[in-house]
């Protein structure tokens, strides 16, 4: 079992980052957003607060950009080997569906650890963000842990997507959801129904251990954005699990 995790997980990185459509967009569409957004007013104190909007925007970027890898690597990545039929090839191999699995979750991690490793670097440099040690590896550890719900949601979009919507459907519920989790600009600046709503996003509980973590203020406890984002990662892999059952069943019953 451990040699074919080893070398399907070498297959499945070597596979995305081949793709410069994924690969070089994971890693610098987050500086690209920083460099428009965040440096210009890194400086700036929030509201109330002695966090800079440059601390606060580097922990909304870190949570978009894992947040990001792993619905569109599960997502966009699911719906193109239906349409290959790739899943049908690899259900005809030896390979155990569960080190499958595994090796592409690795393989997410991963990526999303290298954009960390990209991001972090530049908003120190450019955006003069500083930060403690603690607050730079809490921010790190918990956007990576965070965003396990986020594989569960790339895989049921995957799963209940085809081939040629996946991209558009992911960026129907992504994009305008970040916005209205206070990803770009804190949720005071929001219209009212937005920020009424947002408290129920998904990112905006996601969002909300980053910004703990650089010390910026949040609306509830951290032990409360957990529970809630342990609760979107259990409908969402009853999701992708009724999803992924749906499709065996309609190709090998």
């Amino acid at each position: 079992m451990w040699p074919m995790l080893v070398r399907q997980t070498r297959a499945e990185f070597l596979k995305l980052w081949r793709v410069p459509a994924f690969s070089a967009t994971s890693l610098l569409l987050p500086i690209v957003f920083y460099a428009f957004i965040g440096i210009g007013q890194a400086s700036q104190k929030l509201q109330g607060t002695n966090v800079t909007f440059g601390a606060y925007f580097l922990a909304s970027m870190a949570v978009y950009s894992v947040a990001n890898v792993m619905i569109f690597s599960f997502g966009i990545s699911v719906a193109t080997e239906r349409g290959l039929k790739t899943d049908l090839l690899m259900r005809a191999t030896p390979l155990p569906p569960l080190v499958y699995l595994v090796s592409r979750c690795i393989t997410a991690i991963v990526f999303a650890a290298l954009t960390l490793a990209v991001l972090f670097p530049f908003a120190y440099l450019a955006g003069g963000v500083r930060l403690d040690a603690e607050q730079w590896l809490t921010l790190a550890y918990r956007v990576l842990l965070g965003s396990v719900p986020f594989i569960a949601l790339g895989f049921a979009i995957g799963y209940l997507s085809g081939p040629n919507s996946a991209v558009a459907v992911i960026n129907l519920i992504y994009l305008p959801t970040a916005f209205a989790s206070g990803l770009f600009f804190p949720k005071q600046l929001l219209p009212e129904i937005i920020q009424q709503v947002s408290p129920y996003l998904p990112l905006y509980r996601f969002g909300q251990l980053g910004w703990d973590a650089v010390g910026a203020p949040t609306s509830e406890s951290v032990t409360t954005d957990w529970l809630y984002l342990a609760g979107y990662g259990i409908a969402f892999f009853a999701i992708a699990l009724w999803a992924y059952r749906r499709e065996e069943s309609r190709k090998f019953s």
